[in-house]
């Protein structure tokens, strides 16, 4: 049997962390099986569709490098991906329910039906529809028919016995049938199909082989169950996936931190590292690694890996995965990364000098150890594409020493800061550490103030690299402006 999954998010917002860890396991489970991972817009709700959350799906699945096998921008043979653009089919097959028996239409106004729901909250009995439309004669259907009372057709969910079905991951599940939606909407009466029945047809008619998606659909899966029952279709396999929790518990949400793709892209992280953790919350691959490419998961990715416990998004670790994979990157290509983010923050142009560029070049050995992520560059290089001016003297003035002593120190520092550009900071550090001594103070003394007159901060790349990228001569008039303010 080929492998059929599907990712079919509605485009009502932004890609959510959840949703895209949701379309990884289809992926990866259609890549390590030689199977079809379709993309499919289910964009029924008009309310609050946009065009915006379209291209956001395509660019996110395309910058995490998810390549879709059929689709509606790739096409394939069971288009159209886009159920807007399918409301025939579903008028058909609600209409072959009703003739089966299956389903029938139902006569109630927006008034009785909001009635009923007052009701029953007043009562604090059952909710959902109380089937008054099930059995009306056929006379009087065709008086309403006569009379123009708009309709919609409702699914006959069986008023007795249980629906089962079988979980990947759960296991067996048997739902009451007096639990399920008491016999829901399948097509509005503007022809308009409800997620249910769109879902149902769409995945039948795609062969879609597995459903792979969130445990908060597991409610939802009796009553497709039953709607393939009443087809007279085989269903799909289900495996309903682990829910994403904040580390409080609760299902994750802005508030525990950046939960759209948006806001990770943003915020400067890899997408590889974005994938790798992803594919690690509620499934385990190979004992004692950390570090794979979206290849080795789809290589390694099992279904029988899955986890049935909630997975904890732990923004922390996601940090370390990030500053993993800035460390495997060439310096040509950090540098790459790194320049948007030096151009947003005004130090860098539109259009780079030959300065720039090289200059960049110089900084990215000194920063690839130390980058949790790209954006924090312009912050960590802001010394070298800009005149830094140290703002409090009072930061030049080591712990236990005095105003004086600082200038001092920074005077001496003016005799070994030349010979930055061409010994090594072996030597460098034992020249400096020789003049430390010589001064009666500690290495760390001599070094502090010398970093902050040159790169405006107590804490910086390291400083012997950081002055050769900056230039000699920046450097040394750096430090006789700092000696200026003591």
């Amino acid at each position: 049997m080929e492998v059929r999954v599907r990712y079919a998010p509605s485009p009502t917002g932004l890609q959510h962390i959840g949703g895209i860890r949701t379309a990884l396991f289809n992926y990866l489970f259609a890549r390590s099986m030689g199977g079809t991972f379709i993309l499919r817009l289910e964009d029924t709700d008009r309310t609050r569709y946009s065009e915006e959350y379209v291209k956001n799906l395509f660019d996110s699945l395309a910058w995490f490098g998810m390549d879709w096998d059929e689709g509606p921008d790739v096409g394939g043979p069971y288009g159209p991906y886009v159920q807007s653009e399918r409301f025939a089919l579903y008028a058909e097959y609600a209409e072959k329910l009703v003739s089966m028996g299956k389903a029938y239409r139902c006569y109630c106004t927006s008034e009785r039906l909001e009635k009923l729901r007052e009701e029953q909250t007043a009562a604090k009995s059952g909710s959902g529809y109380d089937r008054h439309c099930r059995n009306l004669t056929e006379a009087e259907r065709a008086d309403l028919e006569r009379k123009g009372v708009k309709s919609v057709i409702r699914l006959k969910v069986p008023l007795e016995g249980v629906t089962k079905f079988h979980d990947h991951i759960l296991g067996d599940i048997e739902w009451k049938n007096e639990d399920v939606n008491p016999d829901p909407v399948l097509l509005k009466s503007d022809g308009f199909p409800t997620y249910h029945l769109a879902n149902v047809v769409d995945d039948h008619f795609m062969k879609i082989t597995h459903v792979m998606r969130a445990q908060e659909w597991i409610p939802s899966t009796p009553l497709h169950v039953v709607m393939y029952e009443a087809f007279g279709w085989d269903h799909p396999e289900y495996c309903h996936l682990p829910m994403v929790m904040g580390e409080d518990g609760h299902k994750l949400s802005k508030r525990h931190g950046s939960t759209s793709v948006n806001e990770f892209r943003s915020n400067g992280y890899l997408p590889d590292a974005i994938i790798n953790y992803v594919a690690l919350l509620g499934c385990s691959f190979e004992e004692g690694r950390d570090i794979y490419s979206l290849a080795d998961l789809a290589k390694l990715f099992k279904m029988d890996k899955l986890n049935k416990a909630p997975a904890v998004f732990d923004y922390k670790k996601l940090e370390w995965y990030d500053g993993q994979y800035i460390r495997t990157k060439s310096e040509a290509e950090l540098a790459a990364l790194c320049l948007p983010y030096l151009q947003a923050s005004g130090l860098v142009g539109e259009k780079p000098t030959e300065a720039d560029t090289k200059r960049l070049a110089a900084a990215i050995p000194l920063v690839r150890e130390r980058l949790s992520f790209v954006k924090d560059a312009p912050d960590m290089l802001r010394f070298l594409f800009a005149d830094v001016e140290v703002a409090n003297p009072a930061d030049l003035i080591p712990k236990k020493l005095d105003a004086a002593k600082a200038k001092a120190l920074l005077e001496a520092s003016l005799g070994f800061i030349p010979a930055i550009e061409t010994e090594s900071d072996e030597a460098m550090e034992a020249k400096a550490r020789a003049m430390a001594e010589g001064l009666g103070v500690k290495l760390g003394d001599l070094m502090m103030p010398v970093r902050v007159a040159v790169t405006g901060t107590k804490v910086s790349p390291p400083l012997f690299g950081s002055i050769r990228a900056l230039g000699t001569d920046a450097a040394l008039k750096r430090v006789n402006r700092a000696i200026a303010l003591l």
